[in-house]
């Protein structure tokens, strides 16, 4: 059970490839098994980790497993002084560059300093997002080599396999495999209602084959039959799925597909796409002149609190003011402001007026000498 079910990683340890487990996922995996678990009238056998460990240094002892350590993989000596070297030769030539570009491209460098940052802002927001990949952390290459203490201790420690047995699945699945070898070598000795029974199952097997083969050219020729007639428009697929990697009956569903790529399915991605951006524009609309009620209706309250103080004096207007209303009224009715007047209207129109200005100063002038 822990052979199988554990988790495990293969590499290499001395020239051979192995398999290894981690101490602490090995006991997870037996306090999760129904060993961990009592049953009526029974002790269960792992009820705690050291339990399990206990159990675990037996199967050591036996030669299950070992233990393994691990030793991480430097790099050479003269690689790491090559590298250095190139890497301070390479810093003195930059610098000296930067010493003789620093004099005439000021301005560019400011505006690349600026660029930068807007590029690791953008890139922060983009790693700040849901659902943006991690970069990968690099993982650091090692090697087992046998340890001189060979004890079961729960936590990280590595512990290599030298138990390995052929799984049920494998053993059944080639013992059929030689069987099936047998039986068909033996076809001559079959009786004869067997040999014409497997001679009709290969006959129908091969017709299923060649029709879909069959099926796969005709489709293909159906495509541009119909495509060439439409002038590329209409793309039409009799059974799409059949030779995608999909299975037996989902190779036959759906039974066809059919697409417009015409100058119809433009204009109608464009309304869409418009369509969008209206909605967009009239909400944002919407939004400001929202706002612009509320600033009038603030406005208006404040102007009605004070014109409450200032009724009397809007009843006292001047008559020359309502004169002037009336005139503007009698013109913007009339729509004779630019027409063509002669002489003598101009001036029966003028003694109207003055006619008009008198008799308003008399009406003024009786209530002031009825007041007195």
């Amino acid at each position: 059970y822990l052979r199988f079910n554990c988790p495990t990683k293969s590499t290499n340890m001395m020239g051979h490839r192995v398999d290894y487990f981690i101490a602490s996922k090995a006991v997870d995996c037996l306090l999760d098994s129904k060993w961990a678990k009592a049953k009526k009238g029974e002790e269960a056998l792992f009820t705690t980790r050291e339990s399990v460990v206990d159990y675990c240094n037996r199967l050591l002892k036996k030669q299950f497993f070992h233990r393994a350590l691990k030793v991480m993989k430097m790099k050479p000596d003269k690689d790491t002084k090559k590298e250095k070297e190139k890497g301070k030769a390479e810093s003195g030539k930059e610098e000296e560059k930067k010493s003789k570009k620093e004099s005439s491209k000021d301005e560019k460098t400011k505006k690349e300093k600026e660029k930068k940052k807007d590029g690791e802002k953008e890139e922060c927001k983009k790693d700040e997002t849901p659902g943006t990949p991690k970069k990968k952390e690099t993982k650091r290459k090692f090697k087992l080599e046998p340890h001189e203490d060979q004890v079961f201790l729960d936590g990280n420690e590595v512990y290599v396999w030298i138990y390995d047995p052929v799984h049920f699945k494998t053993f059944a699945m080639g013992l059929v495999l030689v069987i099936a070898v047998i039986a068909a070598t033996l076809f001559p000795l079959w009786p004869a209602e067997m040999r014409v029974g497997v001679y009709y199952l290969s006959v129908g097997a091969g017709c299923f084959v060649a029709s879909i083969l069959l099926l796969a050219v005709a489709r293909c020729i159906l495509f541009l039959i119909i495509w060439l007639i439409t002038g590329g428009r209409h793309h039409f697929w009799f059974l799409p799925n059949l030779t995608a990697d999909v299975g037996f009956i989902d190779s036959f569903r759906p039974l066809y597909t059919h697409e417009y790529k015409g100058p119809k399915a433009d204009l109608k991605k464009e309304e869409k796409s418009e369509s969008k951006k209206q909605q967009k524009y009239d909400s944002e609309e919407k939004s400001d002149s929202e706002k612009k009620e509320e600033e009038d209706g603030k406005t208006e309250a404040t102007r009605n609190s004070g014109t409450e103080g200032s009724g009397g004096e809007r009843h006292s207007d001047t008559d020359s003011d309502r004169r002037e209303d009336d005139r503007s009224q009698h013109s913007s009715g009339n729509g004779n402001d630019f027409e063509m007047i002669t002489k003598e209207e101009l001036e029966q129109q003028t003694d109207e007026g003055d006619c008009e200005e008198e008799e308003e100063e008399d009406t003024e002038s009786r209530p002031s000498h009825e007041k007195s």
